[in-house]
């Protein structure tokens, strides 16, 4: 199979770099993508291009703007067989989940689409006489989005969306090790009519990483940064447009927990706790990587649990055989069983698991584990859950908020109200009652709280993200001033 070709797209047109980078199939080991990598000075060209296309598109009408954003979702669905391969090719995923992904991403541009004739201000009441006083949300300017690999066209079209139906111009700074995938974003957007620079690619070389966004980051057209991914990066990016005092908003690292009180019901419970865990083997931000069950049901709790999992196969996602497909990479297989073997050289117990074929790593279950093991602490990105037991609700809250991280959590009861007091107490951003911690819609605000990130992509929250409020006063009678 060919090798994908990747350029940069600035202006609305296809541009070449001085350098180029490779991008090999984590399962195959051939070479995937062949990209441009992106020197400060196409970063700054981007930048630049974005902030001419701006005047023009930040004044186009509301139903415009939606008619268009209409035509880009449309534009993502006719690429899916593009996708598929991209993703499959890339990042080693299951044609299923690269399905997944451009389902949720047309429906966040077709929400996009929806929100911009809901960018509405205010009259306030003034104590002046005369003055009519309104808040007008206004585009900021020039928004760089910066996507992840992990649910590569979800979170690279949310990182562009509703930025461009608030009237925002975009440059899109693409994954170094989904390139192709995230291309293909900026292919559908600029057919559906956002070329000349309303939507911009820029791809560059892993080393060159952080070059080239400080360079985008410190353009003064550029006025919001959205960026999705590590938390590590994540204090990075935003300690630099703190030096340029620049809005970001972040999401990033979880460590989500699943509390099972013991008047939950078991299966679902299971069910949720096996999705929510494992699909896209654990590469999700939102994945339950801890599961906080009750002494009294946790024994019933593991057989169901164990099984349920056990059951669950890891083969070549290009087969599509299996409900588990490929790690992105070695590097991650061998963080998780470094997480395992300390976790069971303190005590823990392995329930599930077993031998990885390079990146074709099976499901791991580690119970039993406590506070003082870094699979409890360190957010894994991989194949593996760990189970800690809890004496009381208390204890389970108290477990479930002892992280750094506040992105989602759930809870499973079959007291609906208990459950909805237990979730007022768990400090994350997103939580769950009854459901699996993975769960997105286009039309939710989506964020976490402590070392999760901030602010919220999604719906009208996304518009409060990427508009500016103003005040506006308008004078209707003679003034009167004291000198």
């Amino acid at each position: 199979m060919s090798a994908s070709q990747v350029n940069l797209l600035v202006g609305g047109q296809s541009r070449s770099a001085a350098k180029t980078f490779q991008r090999f199939n984590p399962v195959t080991g051939e070479l995937a993508t062949t990209a441009a990598g992106a020197s400060v000075a196409d970063a700054v060209a981007a930048a630049d291009a974005a902030a001419s296309a701006l005047p023009a598109w930040s004044a186009l009408g509301p139903n415009a703007r939606r008619a268009k954003l209409m035509a880009a979702a449309a534009a993502l669905d006719a690429k899916a067989s593009d996708f598929v391969k991209a993703m499959m090719e890339e990042i080693g995923a299951t044609e299923g989940w690269a399905r997944f992904n451009l389902m949720l991403a047309s429906s966040m541009v077709r929400e996009a689409a929806a929100l911009t004739t809901q960018i509405s201000g205010e009259v306030i009441p003034s104590d002046k006489p005369g003055c009519i006083a309104m808040a007008v949300r206004e585009p900021a300017g020039v928004v760089l989005g910066i996507a992840p690999w992990n649910a590569p066209i979800i979170l690279g079209v949310r990182s562009i969306a509703v930025p461009l139906a608030c009237g925002n111009t975009v440059v899109f700074k693409a994954s170094e090790q989904c390139p192709k995938t995230h291309s293909l974003i900026a292919e559908a957007f600029i057919e559906a009519g956002f070329g000349g620079g309303i939507v911009n690619l820029v791809t560059n070389a892993p080393e060159d990483a952080g070059e080239v966004v400080g360079a985008l980051i410190d353009h003064p057209a550029v006025r919001r940064i959205n960026f999705t991914g590590s938390t590590a990066v994540g204090r990075v990016v935003a300690i630099r447009a703190a030096q340029n005092l620049k809005p970001v908003l972040l999401e990033l690292g979880g460590k989500a927990p699943m509390i099972v009180l013991e008047d939950a019901d078991l299966d679902e419970a299971v069910k949720a706790a096996a999705f929510g865990a494992f699909m896209n083997q654990g590469q999700i931000c939102m994945s339950t990587e801890r599961i906080i069950v009750l002494d009294a049901v946790a024994d019933a709790f593991m057989a169901k649990f164990s099984a349920k999992v056990g059951s669950m196969a890891v083969g070549d996602p290009r087969e599509g055989k299996t409900p588990l497909g490929a790690v992105v990479d070695q590097k991650t297989v061998d963080k998780v069983k470094s997480l395992v073997a300390e976790a069971v050289g303190k005590g823990a117990v392995q329930a599930v698991g077993g031998e990885s074929k390079g990146v074709l790593m099976p499901a791991h279950v580690i119970d039993k584990v406590t506070p003082d093991m870094k699979l409890f602490r360190d957010e894994s990105f991989g194949p593996v859950v760990a189970v800690t037991r809890a004496k009381d609700e208390a204890e389970a809250i108290r477990l479930a908020n002892d992280t750094e991280y506040g992105l989602s959590a759930a809870v499973f009861t079959r007291d609906t109200a208990r459950g909805l007091k237990v979730a007022r107490q768990i400090k994350s951003g997103i939580c769950h009652v009854n459901g699996p911690t993975v769960h997105d819609e286009a039309q939710m605000p989506f964020g976490g709280v402590k070392a999760s990130g901030y602010g919220r992509f999604g719906g009208k929250a996304g518009i409060d993200a990427f508009t500016d409020l103003r005040w506006i006063t308008m004078e209707t009678e003679p003034g009167h001033f004291p000198i």
